[in-house]
């Protein structure tokens, strides 16, 4: 029996090919973990005090990256500040239980605190984004592949999206690495 295993995933993945479809996003599909669906009717509080002091950022994001690399995660670089209402907000989204469950199995988390737009703005730049609102989220390989060059400022109004609109979009982020 195990032979007639074998032989039909050989031409699984033959047929996978023909298709253009190569192993590694085979895989990369089997792994996908989709984010949680909340009840529309949960009321996310904002969160306060997320981000550190602004002198832990550069040893924060340099460790977060040796995690990631080491389990297979990506990093969300969360660029904000403690008087933000859209970083606290997007704070808020991320403590539900169910979210953070998930975030944590997806990425290796850092917030940044950008002081009033005027602090470890190089961060950013280091993967070609200028910080002029925040928050400003970044989705990185491990392998240092900026993957949302073109939505980093989407979720600064943070307010005015659904939980699950912010989870979505950070689901579609994921999957482009």
């Amino acid at each position: 029996m195990k032979g007639f295993f074998q032989v039909k995933f050989s031409y699984f993945l033959a047929g996978a090919f023909v298709l253009g479809l190569s192993t590694a996003s085979l895989a990369q599909a089997a792994d996908h973990v989709p984010p949680p669906h909340l009840d529309p009717a949960t009321q996310i509080t904002p969160a306060k005090d997320v981000y550190p002091d602004v002198s832990l950022a550069s040893k924060q994001v340099q460790e977060a990256f040796v995690t990631a690399a080491a389990s297979h995660r990506k990093v969300l670089l969360d660029f904000g500040g403690n008087w933000c209402p859209d970083c606290r907000m997007l704070a808020g989204v991320f403590n539900q239980p169910e979210v953070a469950q998930w975030l944590e199995s997806q990425f290796v988390i850092v917030p940044v605190n950008v002081g009033r737009i005027n602090q470890n703005l190089d961060l950013a730049q280091r993967y070609g984004v200028t910080i002029h609102e925040v928050p400003t989220v970044l989705i990185i390989t491990a392998g240092g592949k900026l993957l949302n060059a073109d939505g980093t400022h989407t979720l600064g109004n943070a307010r005015a999206m659904s939980a699950q609109a912010v989870l979505d979009l950070l689901d579609q982020w994921n999957q482009r690495g």
